[in-house]
């Protein structure tokens, strides 16, 4: 499992294929699914224009809780391995937020699996978002958009 904060752009297809080569020899075989989710910054939330987004966190907090959120999910899927790099610090629209891939024998663990992982980190983990309007206000945002169907894996068991 790999976890990094990441405080400039990245390019998340770039990023994989490198980890995937540097780890080809203790990976090759082991796996029949990847399942990738990589979240960008829109340029609008609710109903405004937005300019930039400042996301904050508590270093060494964070990535603990990362940590955690990864290792609950090898207990509750068979998966080889996972990748959470998430962005702090000012992101302008188009840019890559978040990067989770999760590799698996099979396809329904890894989709489960970072699905679980991407859930539990909007919903829980410990980032704070700032965002500035083209308007020119600023404001928290003080909750994220719900997904009605991330509740089935709250149960989901190996």
């Amino acid at each position: 499992m790999h976890i990094e904060i990441l405080t400039d752009v990245f390019q998340p297809w770039q990023w994989l294929e490198q980890y995937e080569s540097a780890r080809r020899d203790v990976m090759a075989g082991q796996f029949g699914a990847t399942s990738v989710f990589i979240g960008t910054m829109r340029d609008f939330n609710e109903g405004d224009d937005v300019s930039v987004m400042h996301l904050e966190h508590y270093p060494g907090m964070t990535e603990k809780y990362l940590q955690k959120i990864a290792e609950e999910a090898e207990e509750r899927w068979d998966i080889q391995d996972s990748v959470i790099l998430h962005r702090v610090g000012d992101v302008r629209p188009a840019d890559a937020i978040v990067l989770v891939a999760v590799w698996s024998a099979h396809r329904a663990d890894a989709f489960d699996a970072s699905r679980y992982l991407m859930e539990e980190l909007k919903s829980r983990a410990p980032f704070w978002k700032k965002e500035s309007l083209l308007e020119g206000d600023e404001r928290w945002v003080e909750k994220n958009t719900p997904d009605p169907g991330a509740e089935r894996l709250i149960g989901t068991n190996k």
